[in-house]
């Protein structure tokens, strides 16, 4: 095929590609590749024709062997958006910076890496990214969106609500309007973010994202009814959602005498607390209940008529399965009915551990720090040295339960401060939270921000205190002191975003008192 021709087809696929005949334009692409394998277009814009149709990997090979043949900066920009949905934040970033190499003042590539360095939780240099693809082009309503989040993920609230309702002005889209929902949302001002959602919902019927976030508004105002079958919603963001042919159950479908497999879902803390609902489903049906590896162990003896697998394994014959955060609509009305406590640690390592820590003093265990990943750590964790005053109080003893991620701070602590710890003989190997059990069993009181730890000991029935941020993860509701989950839990929450020395004064003053 002469060159000519090749153009001319290259010339007849894109306007197929233009007018979204994507099946023909494939065709003809593939006609130019094999006629000239070493032409830049044809690879190029099959590629952006297979990302677009959710097959990244070959669009990757497609892209990348495009820009072997030629340096081009919007193939440099799609080759990033590509790295970035397979997950390779550090190569994409890499990739949009190539493309602005070669066009300094490329907006979309700008914004593109702004998305990136935020993944990357390189916040200071996203604002500068997005503020120069706003330079290059000021009516970009995505980039005014986007600038929105970053500013919300550095708490400047007020400024971010600025932006998205300047990219609003631009371009009502509904990733925007609900932008603006999670900023109103960090606010306290929920009802406005409600109303923000529904715009978004309004725009763009099936966006998911927005009918989530507003069932998380709904279950944080203890709407529970309305919240819950909201949260379903969530099934529709998950790529990784378990499913099997056999039907879900939604609570209404009689369960006595049948096999119910119930599969975790999100983070441990998450199976700790839900979990409880295998129990009263046991009440009728036989319960198949599929956790994280690391909890089998722990759950193992949750209850009669349950069984406890890993998070791989499926029974080779169920009835229904249900999703463990969708157990509390199927329950509705019995949410928070199960006795406490309902887990238990070992007794022989309680006892081991009796004997380590010894019976003086007041003995705290404290948690300050999840995993640092992801949008949802935000806020929630605070500096170990917010424990110095109470560390100084008679009489107290406070014995590190953290794990992990934040325990470089006991390295640094300031002079006179003192915490008790155990090295790694503290739930060493694969199973999770054995000896934090049997630890906490021997404590007099558990201090944590809104982790993991929280749930476990809520879940053993121990005392236990809550240091939550402005405004908390949904199922801590708002305003209340106590928390319908755990009678033997009080929260303590911050009076104005960031206060944590509120917090522990007020823990303090608690303490004294006893």
């Amino acid at each position: 095929m002469k060159r000519q021709t090749i153009t001319a087809v290259c010339g007849q696929a894109i306007r197929f590609h233009q007018a979204g005949n994507l099946v023909e334009a494939e065709r003809l692409y593939r006609q130019a590749m094999a006629a000239e394998p070493h032409a830049f277009l044809p690879h190029y814009l099959l590629g952006v024709i297979r990302f677009h149709a959710g097959h990244a990997a070959e669009a990757l090979d497609l892209v990348a062997c495009a820009l072997a043949l030629e340096h081009n900066a919007e193939a440099f920009n799609i080759q990033g958006l590509i790295l970035d949905v397979l997950h390779q934040p550090q190569e994409a970033f890499a990739s949009f910076d190539a493309a602005l190499r070669l066009e300094p003042h490329y907006s979309e590539a700008w914004n593109n890496r702004s998305n990136v360095l935020q993944q990357l939780a390189r916040f200071d240099e996203a604002l500068d990214s997005v503020d120069k693809a706003l330079a290059c082009d000021p009516h970009m309503a995505e980039s005014w969106s986007n600038r929105a989040v970053v500013l919300q993920q550095i708490g400047r609230l007020d400024a971010a609500l600025a932006s998205v309702d300047r990219g609003l002005a631009i371009a009502q889209n509904a990733r925007s309007w609900n932008n603006r929902g999670l900023i109103l949302q960090a606010m306290k001002r929920l009802d406005d973010a409600i109303q923000s959602y529904d715009h978004a919902i309004a725009a763009d019927p099936a966006y998911a994202d927005a009918y989530w976030n507003k069932g998380l508004c709904c279950l944080l105002q203890g709407r529970l009814a309305e919240g819950l079958r909201l949260y379903e919603w969530r099934k529709k963001r998950v790529e990784a959602a378990r499913r099997y042919p056999q039907l879900e159950w939604l609570g209404n479908e009689d369960i006595v005498g049948k096999t119910l497999f119930v599969h975790a879902e999100q983070g441990l803390g998450d199976t700790i607390q839900f979990c409880r609902y295998a129990l009263l489903a046991a009440k009728t049906a036989k319960v198949v209940l599929s956790v994280q590896d690391s909890l089998v162990r722990l759950l193992s003896d949750i209850g009669p008529n349950i069984t406890v697998v890993d998070f791989s394994t499926v029974p080779a014959k169920f009835d229904y399965h249900i999703p463990l955060l969708s157990m509390p609509l199927a329950f509705a009305g019995d949410a928070f009915s199960a006795a406490v406590p309902y887990l238990r640690a070992e007794p022989r390592r309680v006892e081991d551990w009796r004997a380590r820590i010894g019976m003086h003093g007041f003995k705290i265990g404290i948690g300050w720090q999840g995993a640092p990943r992801g949008t949802v750590a935000l806020g929630r964790s605070f500096p170990l040295t917010q424990f110095a005053d109470i560390s100084a109080m008679p009489g107290v003893r406070l014995i590190s339960l953290q794990k992990n991620d934040g325990r470089e701070q006991l390295d640094t602590l300031p002079p006179g401060m003192a915490i008790e710890t155990f090295g790694d003989d503290v739930d060493t190997g694969r199973h999770a939270f054995l000896d934090s059990a049997a630890i906490m069993e021997s404590l007099d009181l558990v201090i944590t921000s809104d982790t993991a730890i929280a749930h476990l000991a809520g879940a053993l029935g121990r005392p236990v205190w809550v240091a939550l941020q402005y405004v908390p993860d949904w199922r801590w509701f708002l305003e209340r002191l106590d928390s319908p989950w755990y009678p033997t839990m009080t929260l303590f929450r911050q009076p104005a975003r960031g206060d944590w020395e509120s917090v522990f004064a007020a823990m303090q003053a608690k303490l004294a008192q006893r």
